[in-house]
């Protein structure tokens, strides 16, 4: 442990630590902009400069270790002056309009010109607008915001192991852009939105439908109900200034109910379904020698990605909706009739932790006649909390309420939905009962659990030893893929999620989104479910009653003309 001196005074530092981590460790703080904790340090934008003592010129504390006797100014006036200077660079090449932002007043680029002081940029606009790509249901890309950070290329490139940005030109001339400056919707992306996730400005952003749900529910003949994803009672807190990982359930309840949605559902209750409807998959395929592994399908993300690099592997896919797009199904049909409303009076608004849900709901397959969405607009977390705000609503202080009926009945198997390794947990939790026909005897399935890329598990069922894997992000999915393509695979069941930590972690969850608070509310989802009075999805009285009622068999001719889909080699 190397003793340093950081302005004047004396600490230890662990071996292998750099500045700005032993700056952290002993609570100075450097300023970022293209440091990210779960990305390659770049050192691109020299933000973070300090000056060492003894060496002439400055270094940047993201990439420099520390040493031995080591001496360093944080805020020297040489090391003041060079990030003020490059501040007021990179700001004559941005769009300044800021109150037009989607990150105003949560802008990383923002907070770090008041830090530096600046109040009137010395250095003229050297801006040359350009057009912003709009082209895709799920993203839009403002090149004009774009301060050449890098992350998002990172994000790509690291995470999900895609490419589809990367740095072209050089210098001034330098632009992050896609090959040949295709529009998003021309490459291969897959809309997962981690690039927006780590975004330090607003140059890459969800698109933004709050404007199409106002109006829905402002619309006098529109019936508009909205369901609420897993995820996003663990999530939504932190953008509304609760602590990280806060259960919001009831009052996300009473916040819609205030924005005025007609009804307020949970999507944990086609979550139940979804598992039912996998389940019985899996044991059709494993019964009748179907077509195995059998993978999941409910990640968007990954469906696209699939259909891309894996067409030969589309069969493997369970043909189940999401449980975003089984909702839609049923909420246009059996909803309708129960309600003795017109489907096409009712408005369907998903609140998902996920950009690429958006791209989701606008796929032709999703439509209940043929003709009109599922799903009629999808929002993030970060597009409800902006709702949210306009009302003036008072978040912290508002009074629980349930869900309406009968989504108020669901179990602990659909909220872990939303970590990597949930949905297998929960269909593991009904098919290894159903099939041994007896109680199972521990519900947790601790070896799917964790935070490693690839986890994998042994399971018992019926005295056969069943093998099962878990994979999340893009990157680490590509290498099930791949061994299944070969032949060497040796699962029958997979799970894939696109984003780290799961839906916990999606793409259109609060900035600022890392590893660390991925798996902080990972643990808050666990605790969602261990509070449930039933945790198995197959217990779900209401979903029994569903089938008895409306659908008939579980994978029965209606169930699988609402709740299955098909794909698409492209």
């Amino acid at each position: 442990m190397p003793t340093i001196t950081i302005n004047n005074l004396e600490v230890r530092a662990d071996a292998g630590m750099t500045i700005l981590e032993a700056a952290r460790a002993h609570n100075f703080k450097i300023p970022t902009l293209c440091h990210y904790p779960d990305l390659d340090i770049k050192s691109d934008c020299r933000i973070c400069v300090v000056e060492l003592i003894g060496q002439k010129g400055l270094v940047t504390a993201c990439s420099t270790p520390v040493y031995e006797g080591m001496a360093v100014k944080i805020n020297s006036p040489r090391a003041l002056n060079a990030r003020k200077a490059i501040t007021e660079m990179i700001l004559a090449n941005h769009d300044a309009e800021c109150t037009a932002c989607v990150r105003n007043m949560n802008c990383e680029l923002q907070r770090l010109a008041e830090s530096t002081g600046i109040v009137k940029n010395r250095f003229e606009s050297i801006l040359e607008v350009k057009p912003v790509d709009k082209s895709n249901p799920s993203l839009v890309r403002n090149s004009n915001r774009c301060i050449k950070c890098g992350r998002c290329i990172d994000a790509c490139k690291t995470i999900q192991g895609i490419g589809v940005l990367d740095i072209a030109g050089r210098g001034h001339d330098s632009d992050v852009t896609t090959a040949f400056g295709k529009a998003l919707a021309d490459v291969f992306c897959t809309y997962c939105g981690q690039c927006s996730a780590v975004c330090p400005v607003g140059a890459i952003m969800e698109k933004d439908s709050t404007d199409v749900v106002w109006e829905a529910i402002d619309h006098p003949d529109k019936h508009v109900i909205v369901q609420v994803a897993p995820a996003i009672r663990v999530s939504l807190g932190e953008e509304l200034g609760l602590a990280l990982g806060s259960i919001v359930t009831g009052k996300i309840v009473a916040a819609l109910k205030m924005l005025g949605f007609s009804k307020v559902f949970d999507t944990n209750f086609t979550a139940d379904l979804t598992i039912i409807e996998e389940g019985h998959e899996l044991i059709n395929r494993m019964k009748n020698g179907g077509k195995l592994p059998l993978i999941t399908s409910c990640c968007p993300g990954w469906v696209r990605y699939a259909e891309h690099q894996y067409p030969d592997l589309l069969d493997n896919l369970s043909t189940c909706k999401s449980p975003q797009q089984m909702f839609g199904a049923l909420a246009k049909t059996y909803y309708a009739q129960r309600e003795n409303l017109n489907p096409k009076d009712i408005f369907v608004v998903s609140i998902m932790p996920c950009t690429a849900k958006k791209y989701e709901a606008s796929r032709p397959e999703m439509s209940y006649n043929g003709q009109d969405p599922d799903v009629d607009a999808v929002l993030t977390t970060r597009e409800l909390a902006k709702m949210i705000k306009q009302m003036g609503i008072e978040f912290e202080n508002l009074r629980e309420q349930k869900f309406d009926k009968p989504d108020e009945v669901t179990t602990g198997a659909a909220a872990i939905f939303g970590a990597t390794g949930g949905v297998m947990e929960a269909a593991l939790r009904s098919v290894k009962e159903i099939l041994d026909e007896r109680p199972l005897e521990q519900l947790e399935f601790d070896r799917v659990r964790g935070y490693e890329g690839i986890r994998e598990a042994e399971v018992t069922i019926k005295g056969e030893t069943v093998k099962v894997a878990v994979a999340h992000t893009l990157s680490q999915a590509k290498k099930i893929a791949d061994d299944i393509r070969l032949g060497t695979s040796p699962y029958a069941f997979i799970e894939v999620m696109a984003c780290p930590g799961g839906c916990v972690g999606g793409g259109g969850q609060p900035y600022g989104t890392t590893h660390e608070k991925s798996r902080e509310r990972i643990q808050t989802i666990y605790q969602v479910d261990r509070l449930m009075k039933v945790r198995k999805s197959h217990d779900n009285a209401a979903v029994a009653n569903l089938y008895s009622n409306y659908l008939g068999e579980p994978s029965g001719k209606l169930a699988h003309t609402l709740l299955h889909t098909k794909y698409t080699p492209r």
